[in-house]
């Protein structure tokens, strides 16, 4: 079993990263947009935004496209990495709680326990990148924060942060992401796996001149899908993670569940899901070309995907 196991093991990673990359092509902008609105419309003294598309308007106006990929860099590298251990991690653990044997139909006792884990161990690396990438989102259009306090690169943020809080500075929020990660993502492979088995079983069969089309279709929803149920999920969560990533107080309360309930006391249910319009609206696009990126990437390194 463990031979084949490790057989694969280096191309369920290198897909892994190709996916990470494929995510945050995708689905920056409309993650600026959830930061940025998540920051100014669940907090007093800042300037709120009507709704997402009013933000995304301020920014394209005031800082043209690049300002919707501001923080991006870190995303890159963090995805890169988070999407090979994400999925390197997931793939192999399924198939050691399987005993090394490919299994058709999926099984949430392996799927869940896999993704969890998987999710967990991808939040230590998430909690710096996020921290580094929600920090320097909330710069630029209609930022309160001060210009002496603001970062010029993603690197400035690291060095700054670092130097005013410690190096545990940059791994403020590490609780929440990791809650957010494993909850969100049993939820994702929960959908994910359970459509796409019921999808192929259904379609499949009936199209096989247009296989690799096919697929896309479906790596297409399922990921879409999946993506979707995660952030319904798990958005509340994210929004507490961005309140204690970004307050300059270093002393801020950093229980999740505390948080949310000043959000709740200020803003109501609306401002614990503060961000879900463009959160919806990048989920489906930005998971479907994961997944698509994914599959296709452990197609052309021969890795059976079932």
């Amino acid at each position: 079993m463990a031979a084949e196991i490790s057989t694969s093991g280096y191309k369920d990673y290198v897909a892994g990263l190709l996916a990470g990359v494929a995510a945050v092509a995708t689905g920056h902008p409309f993650d600026t947009v959830k930061v940025k609105l998540q920051k100014h419309n669940t907090e007093a003294h800042m300037i709120h935004y009507r709704s997402g598309l009013h933000c995304t308007t301020r920014i394209l106006k005031t800082e043209g496209i690049k300002g919707l990929y501001r923080g991006a860099t870190s995303s890159f590298i963090g995805m890169a990495v988070e999407g090979s251990l994400f999925f390197g991690i997931y793939s192999q653990t399924k198939l050691y709680l399987q005993g090394g044997v490919q299994s058709g139909e999926p099984r949430l006792q392996v799927i869940i326990p896999s993704a969890a884990f998987s999710g967990a161990i991808n939040s230590f690396v998430l909690v710096p990148t996020e921290l580094i990438k929600c920090r320097m989102q909330i710069q630029g259009t209609d930022s309160l924060v001060p210009t002496s306090s603001r970062y010029n690169s993603p690197l400035d943020c690291v060095l700054k942060t670092v130097k005013t809080e410690g190096v545990k500075g940059i791994f403020r929020g590490g609780c929440t992401t990791l809650l957010r990660e494993s909850v969100g993502n049993a939820v994702f492979f929960s959908v994910y796996e359970n459509v796409r088995y019921h999808m192929h079983s259904n379609i499949k069969a009936a199209s096989s001149s247009y296989s690799n089309l096919v697929d896309i279709g479906i790596g297409i929803v399922t990921g879409g899908l999946g993506g979707v149920a995660f952030w319904l999920t798990v958005l509340p969560l994210d929004v507490a993670k961005t309140l204690i990533q970004t307050n300059p107080d270093k002393t801020c309360p950093r229980n999740p569940f505390w948080v949310l309930r000043s959000v709740y006391q200020r803003a109501g249910l609306k401002g614990c899901y503060m961000g879900l319009g463009p959160t919806i609206s990048r989920a489906f696009p930005a998971n479907a070309a994961t997944i698509v990126a994914w599959e296709l990437a452990l197609k052309m390194l021969g890795v059976k995907h079932d």
